[in-house]
């Protein structure tokens, strides 16, 4: 087996395909975030192993979906008490991999994969099906597993959000067939081993390595598959959904987000101040930070003096150690990307009143957190995700021109509100389209709770039974009344 060593763990640089590690000529370099040196060279994977992937998990789909969700459950809860026991080795690899916080890594991300895979369980064993009578029959709702299962993750948070798409697949009784994103694939490699140490039927759980246009692009244009679940950015959603179309699979999105961060005159403004200070952890890589702040113009001296004594306590450096809160960017490519923003920005005429530039004496990927206020609100800085540690600064008058500005971009995945009114909080809260809106808080996630986005956002809801069923082939079976077995 072909394997690299990470953080002191051997990792396997395979495919996972049918129990067994699969290797291949090709490959691919997986870079160090951390210095941009080659971390792995990692299985390159396309047609071949995309046609093997799915091949399995077409053989293996009958036998796990005649399990029920009991027999199921069974497999998934072992496989989350293996993750916790693991945590150490996840998180380890992972924060080498993708330059996440360790500390952050250890605390609540791993552990999260764990949940995800015991809340889909027991949420499908709870599962009552629906039952009433009308028109002399008597009728169900059936959950029927829809068969193999494509789902593709990005680079973020790989090992968490690769669980919170796969957990739902096979509780509902799907087989799956996971493509992780090729910056930071090692922890999902990992997670293969521990299902095949939980012991879970050969071909149920695969994994293809690759190059999203290869090996991606050959799984969700793939006859035999009947779901496809992915994360990314809309441009590579729209050559997913359309491979989707073409074999009429349903498809679900979550397509990154531009989120404002509302703070009124009546909020908190310490705490209101302090949280936008933190979207710049993680190095501002995360979907569902708030990257507009967006303050009511009576407060916004106050807020930015805040705002600016909590950022200047960031501390850009190594992931592994605790003093660290903005990490380097994941790749090469992505800080040029990020880079060029706010290059752009610059030349428009956008002011750029904090950071803009590399910080190459901390490391070859490090971007200061950076704050734009536009000339405009049609600036690209603000209608497009930059997905790095850029914020960008607006103020408005009243009510009415907060939420304008707040649903002023093409995206909706999620927002932030800071007031110290309830009735505002409801009015606001309503009006904002977003997938999720949170109000004095951020991050708090309820796995029962639809999670989605809207416009260029996303497509479906994943969360709860709304996962669930997205995974299942709805069937209502109807019995004429008095017929009996």
């Amino acid at each position: 087996m072909n394997s690299a060593t990470i953080a002191g763990v051997e990792v396997s640089t395979e495919h996972f395909i049918g129990g067994d590690r699969v290797g291949g000529e090709a490959t691919f370099v997986d870079l160090s975030p951390m210095d941009a040196r080659p971390l792995a060279e990692v299985a390159r994977g396309g047609e071949r192993e995309a046609e093997l992937a799915v091949a399995a998990a077409t053989e293996a789909f009958p036998g796990w979906a005649a399990l029920g969700p009991a027999g199921r459950a069974a497999h998934l809860h072992r496989l989350a008490d293996l993750i916790d026991a693991n945590v150490e080795r996840l998180a380890a690899v992972e924060s080498a991999d993708m330059a996440m916080l360790l500390r952050s890594l250890r605390a609540r991300v791993i552990a999260r994969g764990a949940r995800n895979f015991r809340a889909y369980a027991d949420l499908a064993v709870a599962h009552e099906e629906r039952v009433w009578e009308s028109n002399g029959t008597l009728n169900r709702v059936i959950r029927m597993p829809s068969g193999p299962a494509v789902v593709i993750t990005p680079w973020n948070a790989p090992f968490m959000l690769s669980t919170w798409k796969t957990a739902p697949a096979l509780a509902a009784g799907c087989t799956v067939v996971l493509k992780p994103a090729e910056w930071s694939p090692l922890s999902c490699s990992l997670l293969c081993d521990l299902v095949q140490e939980s012991g879970f039927p050969p071909g149920v759980f695969n994994v293809v390595q690759g190059i999203g246009e290869e090996a991606g692009a050959a799984l969700t244009a793939h006859p035999g598959v009947r779901r496809i679940s992915f994360t990314g950015s809309p441009e590579t959603a729209v050559h997913i959904g359309t491979a989707a179309a073409r074999n009429i699979v349903p498809f679900t999105g979550e397509l990154g987000g531009k989120g404002p961060l509302l703070v009124f005159a009546d909020a908190d403004l310490e705490a209101a101040a302090r949280k936008a200070a933190g979207q710049y952890d993680d190095a501002g890589q995360v979907c569902l930070a708030g990257t507009r702040l967006l303050v009511e113009e009576s407060v916004h001296e106050s807020f930015l003096e805040l705002f600016h004594r909590f950022t200047d306590e960031h501390v850009l450096g190594d992931p592994r150690d605790d003093a660290t809160t903005v990490t380097p960017l994941i790749h090469p490519d992505h800080l040029a990307r990020v880079e060029g923003f706010v290059e752009r920005a610059r030349a428009h005429g956008d002011q750029i009143v904090r950071g803009g530039r590399r910080r190459e004496d901390v490391g070859p990927l490090f971007y200061e957190p950076t704050l734009v206020v536009p000339r405009s609100n049609d600036s690209e800085i603000v209608q497009r995700e930059v997905f790095g540690p850029v914020l960008t600064f607006q103020t408005f008058a009243d009510e009415d021109e907060a939420v304008a500005l707040a649903n002023s971009t093409r995206y909706g995945l999620s927002g932030i509100l800071y007031t110290g009114s309830e009735e505002r909080a409801e009015r606001v809260g309503r009006a904002v389209r977003a997938g999720t809106l949170w109000v004095n808080t951020f991050l708090v996630r309820d796995l029962t709770a639809p999670f989605g986005g809207m416009g260029i956002s996303g497509i479906g809801r994943e969360g709860g039974d709304y996962a669930l069923d997205f995974y299942s082939d709805l069937k209502t079976l109807q019995i004429l009344d008095g017929t009996t077995a």
